[in-house]
């Protein structure tokens, strides 16, 4: 009997978006579940619009007019949001994937996941972090793609028409093997996609606050008697505080996160990894 997989609707804010990224965001919705909802919103008499006319066909994505009824102004994000609560009360998804760097998305995300719905964004580097802490992931695009491809622009983002330039490829994983698609709900480990720019090293990790934070809740919360935490626990107890993926930090990962951090001592036992806080290791006898 072949087991039911989760129903994602995506739905793109195709005047926010780049076209250049819809191949690995399906891809990476494609581990989660089944996208059987595609639709892309804008104004498809706008030149900047070509590049996503190119890939509707390729890729069965429903394309939806919405005309600027203001000058200066698009009505894309309200046609979205009402297809999306459409959806929500009438075929019920058990996921929405969103596709812009839009904050005034940030109250459907949140009613959304109020109702029982994960909700998958993906945006640019540049997108308000409202937007992003309300999904249960955010993935930023410039960090969602194969290597050799060029960091997202503005100038590529609105037309979509740049050239591509070579970039630096990120480390293989452990064991050089690729994990293999999941077809259940997200975990916040192993999952491993193409080399991600923009890598940061330990004293950049360091410095961010809010990820020393959410790491050191996260293995504390999941610690045992013995005081150490598995990772599989770790990344599961991260998924329920925050929107998160390593990737967003250049790791493909969460172990290579953590460990990048120098923040936590790691220990294998047997098939899994375990870590502590290095703040509570004993110290050694004289």
């Amino acid at each position: 009997m072949i087991e039911k997989q989760p129903r994602i609707a995506l739905l793109i804010d195709a005047d926010n978006s780049p076209s250049s990224k819809i191949d690995v965001i399906l891809a990476e919705l494609a581990k989660l579940g089944v996208v059987n909802v595609r639709r892309a919103y804008g104004n498809w008499k706008k030149d900047g619009l070509k590049g996503w006319e190119n890939v509707l066909h390729e890729y069965a994505i429903r394309p939806i007019q919405q005309f600027d009824y203001t000058k200066g102004k698009n009505a894309t994000d309200m046609g979205l949001v009402i297809d999306a609560l459409d959806l929500l009360y009438s075929d019920g998804p058990d996921a929405f994937g969103i596709v812009s760097s839009d904050s005034d998305f940030t109250p459907l995300v949140m009613h959304l996941r109020a109702k029982g719905a994960q909700v998958f964004g993906f945006g640019a580097k540049k997108t308000p972090m409202p937007f992003v802490n309300a999904c249960s992931r955010f993935l930023f695009l410039e960090h969602l793609g194969a290597a050799g491809e060029a960091p997202m622009t503005e100038e590529n983002e609105k037309g979509d028409k740049a050239p591509r330039a070579k970039s630096a490829a990120g480390r293989k994983p452990r064991g050089g093997k690729k994990a293999e698609p999941a077809a259940a709900a997200p975990a916040a480990v192993d999952i491993v996609i193409d080399a991600a720019p923009g890598k940061l090293d330990s004293t950049a990790l360091k410095r961010d606050a809010r990820l020393v934070t959410l790491l050191r809740n996260a293995v504390e919360s999941a610690a045992g008697e013995d005081g150490w935490s598995s990772l599989g626990s770790v990344g599961q107890q991260i998924g329920n505080q925050a929107s998160f993926d390593p990737r967003n930090y250049g790791y493909r990962k969460l172990i290579d996160l953590i460990e990048a951090t120098q923040l936590f001592e790691l220990d294998r036992r047997g098939s899994q990894f375990v870590l502590r806080d290095k703040r509570q290791a004993k110290p050694a006898r004289g």
